[in-house]
């Protein structure tokens, strides 16, 4: 077995995209936000990733948010940038706006919206490694983009050098253990979990570290979390992931029938981090809505039961 010196390890945040009321990007706020990660001791930034409202921004404004992500980043950490895509061309463009605009590597679901073989994945990946310099990661979200990376084609893409690492928000841990047991050959692939509310047991698994929604929010308790497990010390890791399970109940405080999943997770991580005065306005992008005020009290009594306020 290969000794591992993967290239993506530890926290590695999927980055909000403040707006203002009217739905344009804040950049101060979101220069903000980059300096309360990074200051935190996260490892990299995911930016305009599902968390960062990727799917819901026009063109210029994911021009912006990495152009703003890079400029406060400033060589700190390394930039993972989106090019979350429905076809392989659409994904190249982005690709190459985000290598022109600095991004130290790119991320890339599978198609979607069209119906896709996985012969045709395997097309996809390869073509967007191909035709661009900067290092690639999958990205599995079947509950997205509605077709499952299996463990053996990302091992395959990974052992000819196509993939550098896959970010599995899957849910499918039995496969996640595979990416693993395979990624001991792989010396170089990182393995991400996607799964923020069991990264202690996929970090005891051998996971390589952890691509966290809720990290926006508290990024000092996923560092100390994986500073944990690093160490061995799984009784301190269970006990600072119980404490982050208590916080994730932010994303139940949506009134139930009213909004959709989304609404309710990256709304929950805005007002959170309205809330701890991070960015000025928790405002969602159309046609998703922000959080009520009673919505809102449900959120700041959670951030207040695990000593976040």
């Amino acid at each position: 077995m290969s000794q591992r010196t993967p290239a993506y390890t530890g926290v590695v945040p999927p980055i909000v995209t403040p707006m203002d009321a009217n739905g344009e990007i804040d950049t101060a706020s979101l220069e903000r936000l980059v300096d309360f990660l990074v200051d935190a001791g996260v490892t990299g930034i995911f930016a305009l990733g599902s968390s960062g409202e990727s799917a819901y921004l026009t063109e210029a404004q994911r021009d912006t948010v990495l152009d703003v992500i890079v400029g406060a980043v400033s060589g700190r950490v390394p930039v993972l940038a989106g090019c979350i895509e429905t076809t392989t061309h659409r994904a190249l463009d982005r690709a190459r706006s985000a290598a022109a605009r600095g991004a130290d590597a790119l991320v890339a679901t599978a198609p979607f919206y069209t119906r896709t073989h996985p012969s045709e994945i395997d097309r996809h990946f390869r073509e967007i490694a191909a035709r661009t310099e900067l290092p690639l990661l999958a990205y599995d979200v079947p509950v997205s983009v509605h077709s499952k990376l299996d463990a053996d084609q990302l091992l395959a893409l990974a052992a000819d050098g196509v993939i550098a690492g896959v970010k599995d928000s899957s849910g499918d841990d039995p496969g996640f253990r595979d990416l693993v047991i395979g990624a001991r050959e792989l010396p170089e692939f990182s393995v991400l979990t996607g799964h923020e509310a069991v990264v202690d047991a996929m970090m005891l698994m051998g996971a390589d570290g952890v691509v966290p929604g809720l990290g926006n929010v508290d990024p000092a308790g996923y560092v100390r979390l994986l500073q944990a497990c690093e160490k061995g010390d799984w009784a301190a890791a269970r006990e600072e992931q119980e404490r982050l399970i208590r916080l994730f109940r932010i994303v139940r405080a949506v009134e139930p029938g009213t909004a959709g999943g989304s609404t309710a997770g990256v709304g929950a991580f805005k007002c959170a981090l309205a809330l701890l005065g991070v960015i000025d306005d928790a405002t969602p992008a159309l046609p998703m809505r922000p959080f009520t005020e009673v919505e809102t009290g449900r959120v700041r009594a959670v951030l207040e039961e695990v000593g976040l306020l």
